[in-house]
């Protein structure tokens, strides 16, 4: 159960961080479930970083808060890679 609800919560952030951001990221539904797992481990990680000051590799549960959580982390990843892939060209 825990796999599905990690699948559902990528998916979500994933797609409504990629609809925010604007530009365009490319990519599937595939890309859009990697990208919500990632954002949700960087959220989960910063998240727990300014609660409690110190630095843990977390991700937030399938909730509203943890939706937003994994939506804010999504959107750095993709500024993040944004930088990466720019600076390569």
């Amino acid at each position: 159960m825990n796999l599905i609800a990690w699948v559902v919560l990528g998916l979500l952030a994933g797609a409504i961080a990629k609809a925010i951001v604007p530009g365009t990221q490319g990519g599937g539904w595939l890309s859009t479930l990697v990208l919500g797992v990632i954002g949700a481990f960087i959220g989960g990680s910063l998240f727990t970083f300014f609660q409690t000051g110190t630095l843990a590799l977390t991700a937030p549960g399938l909730s509203i808060p943890g939706v937003f959580v994994a939506v804010l982390g999504a959107i750095i990843a993709i500024y993040l890679y944004g930088l990466i892939s720019r600076s390569n060209v």
